[in-house]
């Protein structure tokens, strides 16, 4: 018994008629009957009663129908559900997302993804870029958003945007007021709070690396692994840090972000598996429409200001 033969009954058993049957399935009428007469075969038992005058439904038929219309259905309803699975239109996608990220591209890709794609979840996780590349090896993520990532083997990485790193100070640190901008040599001796290198190895490294150039290494006092608790315990005097310049959004009470000589900068990738799926190739155009839109609004703040 094929699925192509059980259509074929249900229009017959629709129209009651051969011929305006095999026109709707666009067939000739002999080949439309041979095929009922083969399911009737098969199942041992008279579907249709057949006069020159009229055709009916047989009990038997009757009954065959009311139990198959629905699992006909349900099975064009799943063709249909894994079409539109497949071409990226419904479905589910899960998002992995460094914090300093929801500050600056993902909430615009995210609007503009659901605008485009209303019938896709978009499943979203807050990780560490570290946390991030293990799910996505895992195949617990189908897309990351991370930060100085370098090479990472297994994985695909597209560059997103790119903004200055900047000193965070309690507001009552003398640096605070002495100068515009901070210099590398300025941290030496200073309690410093960073991320741990496990968990933000690419970030860790950029900031490593500023402290390398100065010949200088940082008196690391405490890690934390999100960028609030970062700002949490220099506002409460603990020590210093050194975020994206997109912190400054945050407006932490009782913190300030000065620039940092020879403006040093870190990057944000979006890193798959190959081959992603067409929603997740959507929410990659989602994400460097967002940076467009972000650099647009970083020029008008410019000329206003």
């Amino acid at each position: 018994m094929e699925l192509r033969q059980l259509r074929y009954f249900l229009v017959v058993a629709d129209e009651l008629h051969f011929g305006r049957a095999a026109e709707r399935l666009h067939l000739t009428q002999p080949p439309l009957t041979v095929a009922i007469r083969r399911l009737e075969t098969e199942l041992g038992v008279q579907l249709f009663d057949r006069t020159t005058r009229r055709v009916a439904l047989t009990p038997a038929g009757e009954a065959f129908r009311n139990r198959i219309q629905a699992a006909v259905m349900e099975l064009d309803d799943a063709a249909g559900d894994v079409a539109s699975v497949a071409a990226g239109l419904s479905g589910r996608i899960r998002v992995g997302f460094v914090s300093s990220a929801s500050y600056t591209t993902i909430p615009e890709a995210i609007r503009a993804f659901r605008e485009l794609r209303p019938r896709v979840e978009l499943a979203l996780r807050p990780l560490t870029s570290g946390e991030q590349f293990d799910q996505l090896l895992d195949g617990e993520l189908d897309l990351g958003v991370v930060r100085d990532p370098g090479e990472v083997p297994g994985l695909t990485l597209q560059f997103v945007s790119t903004e200055e790193l900047v000193a965070v100070m309690p507001e009552a640190h003398p640096l605070t007021s002495s100068r515009a901008e901070i210099r590398p040599e300025d941290f030496e001796g200073e309690p410093m709070i960073l991320f741990p290198y496990r968990l933000m190895p690419g970030f860790v490294a950029r900031v490593l690396r500023l402290f390398d150039g100065a010949g200088l290494s940082p008196n690391v006092i405490q890690q934390s692994i999100h960028q609030e608790t970062v700002l949490g315990l220099v506002a409460a005097g603990l020590g210093i840090s050194i975020l994206p310049e997109s912190v400054s959004r945050f407006q932490m009470p009782g913190v300030v972000a000065k620039r940092i000589t020879g403006h040093p900068q870190t990057s944000l990738f979006a890193a798959h598996l190959a081959n992603p799926s067409p929603a997740v190739d959507e929410f990659l155009q989602c994400l460097q429409d967002a940076e467009h839109v972000e650099m647009r609004s970083k020029t008008a703040e410019s000329l206003c200001g």
